[in-house]
């Protein structure tokens, strides 16, 4: 990341564990720039929901430090969690009131509007639901329940820890067109922590790849596009594909046999062109030549399973 970018969340070195033993983050120097939705990526103990913690001052790093706004998180907390909308795990809630009161009451304690909470129902999708008591909701409407909280004080930024959790698909794409609405609209910075990767794929402007407590990727969605191209391949069947391979490496091109097809490592898109104008001109039939992009979910465990070599 560029470091002219004005940064709204920014660690230094962070490192924490819950004993001399064991190291749950290692390092951590997380870089999320202003009006950024910022994709926070790895398996289930890497870390994630812990540093989320600690940016949200619920827990003390051993060593590093945090800024949000620029500041320290610990210099005026007050005013700087002000503008902050959270939501982590399962929101916490009290289930034998509504909807509506559990947001009257978190209104009421932030001197918010009470017009804001008929806002923010809205927003969330339960305005007809709002006077039903929360023991009744399903999971996903207690999701969306909490993402409501979250917005309540019309924050500068959001963090969401695994948001979409219970939700159909319907509510997915939902939840995803409020977030996109929120970041371009109103310029809010968004952190979200998620497994759903083909729906991160579709929402976030930047990654970050946590595993072991340790940061294997931290950059925009173009750095790690590039990084998918170069895992990419193009394959190759032909009626001669000993011949075709031979050509190949004749012509400097990465060529491996696959367990099917001929597969060549992708540069660019006139590579392709190239290489069928070569088979073509050497008498090959060609039935098959295809790009084969690596999706996020395989640049994902490329990462996590070769983090030395992404």
């Amino acid at each position: 990341m560029q470091d002219l970018e004005q940064l709204i969340i920014e660690t230094n070195h962070l490192s924490f564990g819950f004993s001399k033993e064991k190291q749950v983050l290692n390092d951590i120097n997380l870089q999320i720039p202003k009006g950024a939705i910022y994709g926070f990526l790895g398996p289930n103990g890497a870390g994630k929901t812990t540093t989320i913690r600690i940016l949200l001052n619920l827990l003390k790093p051993r060593n590093g430090s945090v800024k949000i706004f620029g500041k320290p998180v610990d210099d005026d907390p007050f005013r700087t969690f002000s503008r902050i909308g959270a939501l982590i795990e399962t929101p916490s809630l009290y289930e034998h009131l509504t909807g509506l009161d559990n947001l009257m009451i978190t209104s009421k304690m932030r001197d918010i509007p009470d017009s804001r909470v008929r806002e923010v129902l809205e927003k969330v999708g339960l305005s007809s639901d709002g006077g039903t008591h929360v023991k009744k909701y399903s999971l996903g409407m207690k999701q969306r329940l909490g993402l409501a909280i979250a917005l309540l004080p019309s924050p500068d930024l959001l963090i969401l820890d695994e948001p979409t959790n219970g939700l159909d698909p319907n509510g997915i794409i939902e939840i995803r067109e409020l977030l996109l609405f929120l970041s371009k609209e109103h310029g809010v910075t968004i952190l979200i922590s998620s497994h759903l990767l083909s729906e991160i794929e579709k929402l976030v402007s930047h990654l970050g790849i946590l595993n072991d407590g340790k940061m294997l990727f931290q950059g925009s969605v173009r750095e790690l596009q590039q990084i998918r191209a170069e895992q990419s391949i193009i394959e190759i069947d032909t009626d001669q594909n000993e011949k075709a391979f031979n050509l190949m490496v004749e012509n400097n091109q990465q060529v491996s046999q696959g367990k099917q097809f001929l597969e060549v490592r992708f540069c660019n898109l006139d590579q392709l062109s190239r290489i069928a104008n070569l088979l073509v001109t050497a008498g090959l039939s060609i039935y098959r030549i295809q790009l084969i992009e690596s999706s996020l979910e395989q640049t994902f465990l490329s990462f996590i399973n070769n983090p030395d070599q992404p």
